[in-house]
């Protein structure tokens, strides 16, 4: 796009209209907020934590808030990988993530916090969680200590002096959290049973967070940027409401210490309600908008939010319509971290599109890094690229298969600037995409290949769909590097005999089998088509019964993406078994008897079932991979060790016209992550 054509761009555009906070010019109204992407190495945000972050500010991002959050206390241990705040060292750490991004005009500051009872003990130093009662917080099951005076006390100082840390190292600011940690468990009558000071009245249980702010300014002064985010509105029983937290609203404007509100709606100390807040995909979208709208209205302070904003038009609105000052697009970086240089260039049909998978959220929660299900840049900043560098020499690629793996192959070598060609067996694209995108609730998947069909039209891919592509045609193309990217089928051979009398998840997920109406369904993968499966049986109001041999089920769907599961499940006849395994299936008149065993023991039982349903991944379709190994200059090998190191794969030693790999589900059966990881890596040198 041409000058001219950019600057009327942002001119004219809310989102891009700069914003003066206090003595802060922010550049324009997106921010990334707080989130803890699990990257610090020994509680220090070192060169992959700077990186991830340089990176959404290099492409225009205002403001970055680092940490989700940093630890201001020892007996504050992370549980997800956090920067520790008490240690001195973090401030050389935080200087150089803060000069980095600076140098891109992008503010930056760090959310703080002492975790309370969201903890457990037996993490960092092993010293008690502390809480202003006993309660234990389901998700973490510690059983906190009762706070008293002299851990107040310390805890105070602490705060201030992780502020001072963060002054020291050249931040803008800070940002104190009180949703679900400390601070608001002091907010809380749900969470605080303290006496005198600290309890009671609602005075009282604000009186923690005003001493906190009072020893901040004593270290900071009063130009060093401080602000909230904090919830609002409990929406629990016993909770904080609505009417008390817009007057907590306002008390927190009225002490003259706080330079913005970043609002948050609902409670998180269990996997639902944290989903409420953070919604995933098949959600609504901007659900607390319009409540931070009035927190705005009501206070007349600066204010920011977050909550599954993930497009540009609903950001747009935020901020038009005056319910925003900052509108945070967390998420959506996350998964294209271009969002604002694209708005500015009038590119945003080019936004990679977040899909609410919540790929990134689920790892945290399960002790992982965050990755994005669909850019497996997002976190490799130091080895993978979010611009792919043209090719210095043109070749003639051509992909078989056209899911997650194939098109991503085919966008990375088209925007390499190779000639590319695709053959697909199906009449559309989307592989086990498509499949997961027929659940109503999960069709936002189907974006992970629209936006890459998109991406590939406009660098003229070619695609041949209705094509079962045989050895014969794909060398008859005279390619340079063939990628066989074919995926795989429901594997249901699992059975000691009867196998023949199952059917496959995706049979009933696609309709080419008609749900039973009561039905066994058996879940050895742990993924999403066997909760998928038995969320349509389920529906017809037919008795589902989902077996796992595991001691959990589905462990790879995780917690934020059960929660909808088991809203949509356990209000019907829908029975869940854990540690018991399918053995045999056999035919008993119009019936099928399942013979259960388990790992645990000897044990054998028998019951009847009009369906049985089998979930245990996939099988790779490699016959084409096996018929091209032999044609190959490289035999199919990849350079395992090239791979990882993210170095291009050495050319091939043998006789052969074309280098040949085969990338997702046509090598194992993983998950669409691992799919689009293997066709950026390779790709992105070839």
């Amino acid at each position: 796009m041409s000058q001219p054509a950019t600057a009327a761009v942002q001119s004219r555009d809310p989102l891009l209209q700069p914003y003066q906070l206090k003595h802060l010019t922010l550049k324009n109204r997106i921010m990334t907020t707080s989130h803890e992407p699990a990257y610090p190495e020994d509680g220090m945000p070192k060169d992959r934590y700077r990186a991830y972050h340089e990176a959404r500010a290099k492409a225009g991002v205002a403001l970055t808030m680092t940490a989700g959050s940093a630890a201001v206390s020892r007996n504050s241990p992370p549980v997800f990988n956090n920067i520790l705040a008490y240690k001195d060292e973090v401030v050389p750490w935080m200087k150089k993530l803060a000069d980095a991004c600076h140098e891109h005009g992008c503010a930056v500051m760090i959310q703080l916090t002492h975790l309370g009872r969201r903890t457990h003990w037996n993490k960092g130093d092993w010293l008690p969680a502390v809480s202003p009662s006993h309660e234990r917080e389901p998700a973490h099951r510690a059983f906190p200590k009762k706070l008293e005076d002299y851990d107040i006390a310390r805890i105070i100082t602490d705060y201030a002096d992780a502020a001072e840390r963060m002054q020291a190292a050249g931040l803008d600011g800070i940002e104190l959290q009180a949703y679900g940690h400390l601070m608001d468990q002091f907010w809380s009558e749900r969470t605080n049973t303290l006496d005198g000071p600290y309890g009671g009245s609602l005075d009282n249980r604000l009186r923690f967070t005003f001493d906190v702010l009072d020893a901040i300014r004593r270290r900071v002064g009063d130009a060093f940027i401080v602000g909230l985010r904090y919830t609002a509105d409990e929406a629990a029983p016993g909770g904080i409401t609505a009417s008390e937290g817009i007057e907590i609203s306002k008390r927190l404007r009225d002490t003259g210490q706080v330079d913005f509100l970043n609002v948050i709606r609902g409670h998180i100390e269990t996997d639902a309600a944290l989903t409420d807040v953070i919604p995933v995909q098949g959600m609504k979208n901007a659900p607390h908008l319009d409540f931070a709208g009035t927190i705005r209205r009501e206070t007349g302070m600066p204010t920011f939010h977050a909550a599954k904003i993930p497009d540009v038009a609903t950001a747009r609105h935020a901020v038009s319509s005056g319910l925003l000052d900052m509108v945070g697009m967390t998420r959506a970086h996350m998964a294209d971290p271009m969002v604002v240089r694209k708005i500015m260039e009038g590119r945003e049909d080019d936004i990679r599109p977040c899909v609410g998978a919540n790929y990134c959220l689920d790892r945290i929660y399960q002790a992982g890094d965050a990755l994005c299900t669909h850019n497996a840049a997002t976190g490799r900043e130091l080895t993978m690229p979010h611009e792919i560098s043209p090719a210095e020499v043109k070749k003639k690629v051509v992909i078989v298969g056209t899911g997650p793996a194939g098109l991503e192959a085919a966008r990375v070598a088209a925007e390499r600037g190779h000639d590319v060609t695709v053959f697909e067996a199906a009449p559309n694209p989307g592989g086990q995409i498509r499949l997961t995108a027929q659940s109503e609730r999960r069709r936002e998947m189907i974006s992970i290949i629209d936006w890459r069909m998109a991406q590939c039209a406009a660098r003229d891919v070619a695609f041949h769909f209705n094509t079962y592509a045989e050895a014969d045609d794909v060398t008859a193309l005279d390619p340079d590097v063939v990628i066989v990217a074919t995926g795989g089928m429901p594997h249901t051979e699992v059975l000691e005999t009867g196998n023949d009398l199952v059917v496959s998840s995706w049979d009933i997920i696609s309709g080419d089998v008609k749900p039973g109406s009561r039905v066994l369904v058996y879940d050895d993968a742990g993924d999403h088509p066997a909760l998928q499966a038995a969320e349509k049986i389920a529906k017809t109001g037919a008795h589902v019964e989902i077996m796992t041999p595991d001691r959990s089920f589905s462990p790879d769907v995780m917690a934020m993406n059960l929660v909808p599961y088991m809203r949509s499940l356990q209000d019907k006849d829908v029975k869940f078994t854990v540690t018991y395994r399918l053995m045999d299936v056999r035919r008993n008149g119009n019936m099928l008897t399942a013979v259960i065993g388990t790992d645990y023991s000897n044990h054998r039982e028998e019951r009847d079932f009009d369906q049985v349903v089998v979930n245990h991944g996939t099988i790779p379709l490699d016959e084409l991979y096996f018929d091209l190994k032999p044609l190959s200059t490289n035999r199919g090998a990849v350079d395992q060790d090239a791979m990882v190191a993210a170095r291009p794969q050495p050319a091939g030693q043998h006789d052969g016209s074309f280098q040949l790999y085969r990338i997702g589900d046509a090598v194992s059966a993983r998950n669409t992550h691992a799919a689009v990881y293997d066709a950026l890596r390779l790709m992105k040198d070839i």
